[in-house]
């Protein structure tokens, strides 16, 4: 995980809620971590995998 760079989703609101952050620079991985608890783990996808996530989280998201 070194080197991996986070970002936070952007349907994360500000107010300390449910968010996830995501680190998606790292060669054939994605890394994703919860952000009220960074160290209590993380979970890894291979590129297919997490492409097919978001593009399956797209097309059934009300």
């Amino acid at each position: 995980m070194t080197g991996a760079h986070w970002r936070k989703s952007t349907k994360s609101g500000n107010n300390g809620g449910s968010c996830v952050e995501v680190a998606d620079n790292l060669p054939g991985v994605v890394l994703v971590r919860d952000t009220k608890d960074r160290a209590g783990g993380t979970l890894r996808f291979d590129r297919h995998t997490w492409q097919g996530f978001v593009e399956m989280v797209k097309t059934t998201a009300l």
